[in-house]
């Protein structure tokens, strides 16, 4: 008789703020758990290949001190020694700490306290700031607090969901198929969606609003004066629980149609749908916030779910989705530079004195620290002596990057928690100290719906590895404080932080989870998916300001008057408005989801979408490459010409690093301007140049070996065996052998060559016997081959030569280009099928099963179904 399987454990996704229950193996195992409220069971591309991120390779297994391996004190004291010295010598505001959506929020809890409550200084800041800020801001302004009102379940019991600036079928694929899932149940129910771009998320629209960008606040100004001239105004919502109605509507009734980039008729259609359609959810994200604008778009939106009275009832109401998957978490904490935990104000002394007593700490930050960009700024000028960055890469995504860099090696002393060995924010500290990761780490995470979850352990940690927490609260202790840091698990630490929590309802806050203070180690390590408020007395969970019940002292909520901005004017020899912003298959700066290859299979490297009518005026053709540059940086990436974008604006995804490409680290050109309120960076509107990449040669090459990015061009992806790279140079190499083993990193091996040198080609097999180790193609022009099947030959037994034709042969289909990362399912073998009579996406799944997992390719089954070009390689 055989030993049952161990069960999985439930645990939360480590990706996006959807928050998606996983059950999760030792061995790997993934799948999607049923019964937690957020995902239902399932999971998208980047979930379900959890495990194939739980290697150590490239792990961070021990302090580092410089170059050299450290013990755990010697570093720890380290970072003690050099923080108190700093505060002693330049004063509390010459320490900072740059923190992450990634912690737990134990993690973020214990941090926050350190900083504010025992060194006395408010620079702590959050890679938060570069995705949610104007959320938080235009939450403030409004509602007196940063409060999510709605739930999930929302925009399933809508009638209209108005998507906006939000790429919901990439970004976060849970929820856009539980919004379609509710679409195909409930054919009346509309979707908008309001983006300059058409996206994958487009493919669900009723209407697709292509505003000019930043035109959102003129659209919502514009709904505002609709609402008001139809008689939609809930004038008694609005006498007894909204001010500033009648200013926010004076300015909205200023606003022509024409500072909205859209057609008279365009604009109408959309104001019918909401005017006409009590139960609507506008769901707002990247888009919106990422903006100099960002917190007056978010009031905009806010203004008009005020003004009607459609907010905290079933079906009604915004909804800000979080980029990360504690995001939320960090916030409630007051991880920011400008909070207090608990959603306290850090402007308000008795707010302070409060959360100091509670502390017993002996001090208290007096003032709002410096958020992201300005605290990166203070480094390059010398006002920061000692820096701690956890869990976060701000050299590859905060704007002007290179400066960023520059930056930190400035600071006299510099320390960075993290889970990887080298990524390019770690090759500019001092110290650095390894972290527990996913799956071996515990605490709780919140998602945007305000839903608390458990992550809990399931892998034993790697080498010297630690917990966050315990690492912070180390150096605490280290520091003199030691009772104050004194926890011996993470569920001693939320305990305390929900007891903090009964301070938010005592000065009319909304963030309360004290019913939570008295968890044993077991109630805690099986607490159940909590959507809070959990006060020690009363009802929990639940919507938010149906009844109004706002949170400035007044009791009402704030309409705002709202200007939009002017449209953008071209700038001299920065023609173009560079956007930012996501793929499907990869999250943040590649550090977990590079290391699945089916992930890397769908988007294999850097590229910039481009008007066809903007690139032939550039001279720039599809899969040639292109310089992007700006008075900040410049970045070469692969040309992708489609129609989905406007003309005089191009889009590049963020995710790139110097670790895995050469040239693809696109913040470096994004210019550092900041909403004036929230301080997020505006990630979407960059002017910039473009210029052709003069390449002498292109290549793709797949090997067995790790290769690195070293040429002009490169940018590497993991496979099943090894690494593939699309790679270029400016000087043809006098010998192609070289080239090819210096790219594949491949000294052994039997080379095999075939070069026709009239027409500039090159291909080389290199062979171990009768496997194939590695392949090399290079041409004068963007290297025509099939790339999929170059890489499933590596550790093949296949002879050399016929390898170097390039495709298949008739014994074996091209699968093509990658479409489900999740089965590994090509363009082609989609194509056969719907030339085989699949016409539906259903079909479709039942022949390949594309489609039948996460639902995030489903947009692209769609499209090549319709006949519509699927979204390709951009080198293919």
């Amino acid at each position: 008789m055989t030993d049952p399987a161990p069960r999985p454990t439930c645990t939360t996704c480590p990706y996006c703020g959807v928050g998606c229950g996983v059950l999760a193996g030792a061995d790997g195992s993934i799948a999607g758990d049923p019964d937690h409220p957020a995902n239902l069971g399932r999971l998208c591309s980047k979930g379900s290949a959890l495990g194939e991120t739980l290697d150590l390779e490239g792990r961070l297994l021990a302090p580092q001190i410089g170059d050299r391996r450290a013990g755990w004190d010697e570093a720890l004291d380290l970072v003690a020694d050099r923080f108190t010295a700093a505060i002693a010598e330049h004063g509390p505001d010459s320490v900072a700490f740059y923190v992450s959506g990634q912690l737990l929020t134990e993690d973020y809890y214990v941090a926050n306290k350190l900083m504010k409550g025992y060194m006395g200084s408010a620079n702590i800041d959050t890679n938060s700031r570069l995705c949610m800020a104007s959320s938080v801001a235009g939450h403030k302004r409004a509602f007196g607090t940063d409060t999510v009102p709605g739930q999930y379940t929302d925009f399933e019991a809508a009638d209209l969901v108005v998507l906006v600036g939000s790429n919901l079928a990439w970004c976060h694929p849970v929820l856009f198929q539980r919004l379609q899932a509710a679409k195909q149940a409930r054919p009346a129910l509309k979707v908008v969606v309001i983006d300059p771009r058409r996206t994958a998320t487009s493919n669900i629209a009723d209407l697709h609003l292509s505003i000019r960008p930043d035109g959102d606040a003129a659209v919502f100004n514009l709904l505002l004066a609709e609402i008001a001239k139809r008689g939609l105004t809930d004038a008694d919502f609005v006498a007894k629980s909204v001010a500033g109605y009648d200013a926010a509507l004076d300015t909205a009734r200023q606003t022509e149609t024409a500072e909205t980039g859209l057609t008279p008729s365009e604009l109408a259609s959309f104001l019918e749908m909401w005017c006409s359609t009590e139960k609507v959810v506008t769901l707002y994200s990247q888009g919106v916030n990422q903006s100099s604008c960002g917190t007056d778009k978010v009031n905009a939106i806010l203004n008009c779910h005020l003004a009607t009275g459609r907010i905290g009832r079933e079906g009604m109401g915004p909804f800000s989705m979080t980029g990360q998957p504690n995001a939320m978490g960090g916030r409630e904490v007051g991880g920011l530079a400008n909070m207090l935990a608990c959603h306290l104000d850090i402007e308000n002394p008795d707010h302070r004195a409060a959360v100091q007593e509670m502390w017993s700490s002996p001090t208290m930050a007096p003032k709002p620290g410096l958020k992201a960009v300005d605290l990166f700024d203070a480094c390059a000028e010398g006002r920061i002596k000692a820096l701690w960055i956890m869990s976060t890469n701000p050299v590859v995504s905060l704007p002007d990057a290179d400066k960023v860099a520059a930056a930190i090696r400035a600071v006299p002393f510099t320390v960075m928690t993290d889970i990887m060995a080298d990524t390019d924010t770690g090759r500019c500290v001092d110290v650095l100290l390894p972290a527990t990761g996913w799956g071996e780490k515990s605490g709780t995470v919140t998602n945007s719906e305000r839903c608390i979850s458990r992550q809990r352990k399931f892998l034993t940690a790697p080498g010297e590895a630690r917990p966050d927490w315990d690492i912070i609260s180390d150096v605490g202790r280290r520091m003199g404080w030691t009772k104050a840091f004194d926890y011996r698990s993470e569920a001693e630490v939320f305990r305390e932080y929900a007891a903090l929590s009964a301070l938010a309802p005592r000065f009319g806050k909304d963030f309360d989870i004290s019913g939570l203070a008295t968890l044993t180690d077991s109630a805690y390590d099986t607490l159940s998916p909590t959507v809070w408020p959990v006060p020690a007395e009363g009802a929990s969970g639940g919507r938010f300001f149906a009844q109004g019940g706002f949170y400035n002292a007044d009791g009402k909520a704030k309409m705002l008057p709202i200007t939009p901005p002017a449209a953008p004017v071209a700038q001299v020899g920065f023609p173009v408005r560079l956007n930012t912003g996501r793929v499907r298959d990869h999250w943040h700066t590649m550090t977990r989801t590079g290391k699945a290859p089916r992930l890397g299979a769908h988007m294999a490297e850097p590229y910039l979408e481009i008007h066809p009518q903007d690139a032939e005026e550039a001279g720039l053709g599809d899969a040639e490459l292109v310089t992007v540059s700006s008075p900040y940086g410049a970045a070469t990436l692969r040309v992708l010409v489609t129609d989905r974008g406007q003309t005089g604006a191009v889009f590049v995804p963020m995710h790139w690093t110097d670790i895995v490409s050469s040239t693809g680290r696109i913040n470096a050109v994004i210019a550092p301007v900041t909403d004036p309120v929230s301080g997020q960076p505006a990630s979407k509107g960059t002017p910039v140049a473009l210029s052709r990449f003069a390449a002498g040669w292109y290549g793709f090459a797949a090997s067995t070996e790790t290769m690195t990015p070293t040429r002009p061009y490169a940018a590497i992806a993991r496979t099943r065996s090894g690494t593939r790279a699309e790679v270029a140079g400016i000087k043809r190499p006098g010998d192609w052998e070289a080239e090819a083993r210096a790219v594949l990193g491949l000294t052994r091996g039997t080379a095999s060559v075939i070069e026709d040198p009239a027409r500039g080609t090159a291909r080389v097999a290199i062979t171990e016997g009768d496997v194939i180790i590695g392949l090399f193609f290079a041409a004068p022009t963007p290297v025509a081959l099939s790339r999929s099947h170059a890489v499933a030959l590596i550790g093949a037994t296949e002879d050399p030569f016929r390898a170097l034709a390039g495709i298949p042969g008739a014994d074996r289909p091209d699968a093509g280009a990658t479409v489900c990362a999740c089965f590994d399912v090509g363009v082609n073998d989609l194509r056969r099928a719907i030339e085989g009579g699949a016409r539906t996406v259903e079909a479709l799944g039942a022949c390949t099963q594309a489609g039948t997992n996460c639902g995030s390719c489903r947009p692209e089954l769609q499209a090549l179904i319709a006949g519509t070009p699927a979204l390709k390689l951009a080198a293919e």
